[in-house]
């Protein structure tokens, strides 16, 4: 199962092809395809970054019709590296698709048909989840601490809550930054230890200088999945790295606050 880069309605986008995802409209965004001005050039979905809502609202609408979801059906997170996963219907829609989250989570999950799920990245790992048995669908927002903390477990245990059964979950572990440049000190390796034990070794790597590791942040969250029960089959990862590819995403490591946002968005169909 694999993730590819496709492109409709002049919007390039990733998602995953293989017909089990046929139930679920969903895409990660690249930087391409919108509105906005320099720096949040083109697609920004991030309202955080301070561009004019009719920005938002246009791209949005744009990447929307490239994924085939709703841009007036959205729920969206103020994201604070929790591990908190918030269950929504369709109660908790935004008015308009440029309106900000103000929910502290960093994970969503529905049952409902219709309902947008929405997170946004940077650098750090989007994951979707869907089962298209019990027809449930989660995203989760995981950057380090997310990734230690394990927020990928926290939703495939939201998703059983809900009746679903793990062996039946795909997930799509979206473009981040890659452990070709996420080059950290102790404390992300410290975090993951603390978190996956001995399994964390296979994710770290010490670098020649003192004190400093690479980190792979997507294999790391993988294995939270298939901790919690996922076959390996179902589970499919973006090899795109943000930070080395700016021509097509941003990064926060790289050019900091002065960006625009990718999204990751699935919607029961």
């Amino acid at each position: 199962m694999d993730i590819i880069r496709q492109q409709c309605h002049g919007v390039p986008f990733y998602a995953c092809t293989d017909p089990a995802w046929a139930g679920a409209a969903h895409g990660f965004s690249t930087r391409l395809g919108g509105v906005s001005p320099a720096p949040m050039d083109s697609l920004n979905l991030g309202a955080s970054r301070g561009d004019d809502p009719e920005n938002l609202r246009e791209n949005f609408i744009r990447f929307c019709a490239a994924v085939g979801t709703d841009a007036d059906a959205l729920v969206k997170n103020q994201q604070v590296h929790s591990t908190i996963i918030r269950p929504v219907t369709r109660a908790d829609v935004m008015e308009s698709p440029e309106t900000p989250g103000t929910f502290e989570a960093d994970g969503l999950i529905t049952d409902e048909p219709g309902v947008c799920l929405t997170i946004f990245s940077g650098d750090c790992i989007p994951i979707l989840l869907y089962d298209p048995v019990r027809r449930c669908a989660a995203a989760a927002h995981a950057g380090w601490r997310g990734a230690a903390a394990g927020i990928a477990a926290r939703a495939v245990e939201a998703m059983r809550d809900l009746g679903c059964r793990p062996e039946n979950i795909l997930a799509a572990i979206g473009p981040g930054i890659g452990p070709c440049c996420f080059e950290t000190h102790a404390d992300v390796p410290a975090g993951l230890r603390a978190s996956l034990g001995a399994e964390a070794e296979a994710f770290i790597r010490p670098l020649p200088k003192s004190g400093k590791f690479s980190v792979d942040l997507k294999g790391a969250n993988a294995r939270w999945l298939e901790r919690t029960g996922l076959t390996r089959e179902h589970i499919a990862v973006c090899p795109a790295c943000t930070a080395c590819n700016l021509d097509i995403f941003w990064s926060h490591r790289v050019q900091g606050g002065r960006r625009g946002s990718m999204a990751a968005m699935i919607q029961l169909l």
